[in-house]
């Protein structure tokens, strides 16, 4: 599978995924950031976590 392939097929789970991560920091409050790390850590593969992360770095700017 390419990589562009990979990502057409994940893009809308990662954002759900990272979604859901955003969705916590107003409860986390500033337990959070460790908590956002520890929950991408362990998604896998390397790529799709890549792609949760760029997702929610978006997700913070537009706030």
């Amino acid at each position: 599978m390419s990589c562009a392939d990979f990502h057409a097929q994940n893009l809308e789970s990662a954002r759900e995924e990272a979604r859901r991560l955003f969705a916590a920091k107003a409860e986390l409050q500033g337990a959070w950031l460790g908590w956002v790390a520890s929950q991408i850590y362990t998604l896998r593969p390397a790529e799709y976590a890549s792609m949760v992360r760029r997702e929610l770095q978006s997700l913070q700017g537009n706030v």
